[in-house]
C-alpha cells in the first residue's frame, strides 16, 4: 500500500487459534511484617477496634437493669485490658509478633485475664504497624502469613502447549485444581523470571488463579514507527521560528 507517497507493506489481517486470546491473571501475595508498641498513641486505636467496643455493650434490650450491668462489667474489662498493657514498656518497638505475643500472653494472664481470639486480634491490629524491617508473621505451621496491603496480580498469556476448551468451571465455587495441573509450571517459570527478582519473598496463591480472554489489537498489530532523525526535527524548528519572529515583526 502507498503510505506519503512511499509504497510499504503492512499487515492487515492475521489468524489466531483461541487459545491465544486467552490469559491467566495470578494473585501475587508478599509476606506480613508488622512491629508492635504499647504507646499510648497505639493504644488509644484500641477503643477504635469493634470487638473491643463490643465488650461494653449489651444485647439485653428488654431489661434495663440487666443491659446497664453487662455494660459496665464490659468497660471494667477495657480498663483492665489497658491496664495489663501497659505493665508492658511502652518504649519498647517489638520487630517480632511471636517475641511480643509472649509478652502479651505474659502480662494477661498475670492479670488473670482470658480474652477471646477476636479480642485479641483487636489488640494486635491496634498495636501492630507494617514495616518492611520487621520480621515476617507467621502462622500457627509456620508459613508466612500473606499481606493484603501487598497482594498483587499478574497477567500471563496461557502456555502454547494448552488446548480448549480449559478444565474450568465458571460456577461461584468453581475448583482450579484441574486447571492448575496443566499451567503451574508455566506459572512458575514466568513469576522466576518476571516478580522473583524485585520481591525475593513474595509467592502465588494458586486458589485464587483467574482464566481471562482479551483481544490485544496494539500487540498484535502495531507497527513499529522509527522518530524522525534530530537534524529534520531541528530544521522544523527553526523553520517555525523564523515564521513566529516574522509575525512578530509585522505586529510591531
Amino acid at each position: 500500500m502507498k503510505s506519503d507517497g512511499q509504497i510499504e507493506k503492512q499487515i492487515c489481517s492475521k489468524i489466531f487459534d483461541n487459545r491465544e486470546f486467552g490469559f491467566l491473571k495470578i494473585t501475587v501475595e508478599r509476606s506480613l511484617r508488622l512491629n508492635f508498641q504499647v504507646s499510648e498513641d497505639r493504644l488509644a486505636r484500641l477503643s477504635e477496634q469493634k470487638a473491643f467496643q463490643d465488650l461494653a455493650t449489651s444485647k439485653k434490650r428488654k431489661d434495663a437493669q440487666v443491659q446497664q450491668l453487662e455494660m459496665e462489667m464490659g468497660e471494667s474489662l477495657q480498663n483492665q485490658i489497658l491496664d495489663a498493657l501497659r505493665c508492658l514498656d511502652g518504649d519498647r518497638l517489638y520487630m517480632s509478633r511471636a517475641e511480643f505475643m509472649r509478652d502479651l500472653d505474659k502480662v494477661l494472664k498475670d492479670a488473670g485475664l482470658k480474652l477471646k481470639e477476636p479480642v485479641i486480634k483487636a489488640i494486635l491490629a491496634a498495636l501492630g504497624e507494617a514495616d518492611p524491617e520487621a520480621e515476617i508473621c507467621r502462622d500457627k505451621k509456620g508459613n508466612p502469613e500473606p499481606d493484603s496491603n501487598l497482594r498483587d496480580t499478574e497477567i500471563v498469556p496461557l502456555p502454547d502447549d494448552i488446548t480448549l476448551p480449559i478444565p474450568l468451571g465458571y460456577d461461584k465455587d468453581a475448583s482450579v485444581d484441574e486447571l492448575i495441573k496443566l499451567v503451574k509450571k508455566h506459572c512458575e517459570v514466568y513469576f522466576e523470571a518476571e516478580v522473583l527478582p524485585h520481591v525475593p519473598d513474595a509467592w502465588i496463591d494458586f486458589s485464587k488463579t483467574k482464566v481471562g480472554y482479551e483481544i490485544p489489537l496494539n500487540r498484535h498489530f502495531y507497527v513499529y514507527q522509527p522518530p524522525r532523525s534530530l537534524d529534520e526535527i531541528e530544521n522544523d524548528i527553526k523553520t517555525l521560528e523564523a515564521d513566529i519572529m516574522a509575525m512578530l515583526g509585522e505586529v510591531v
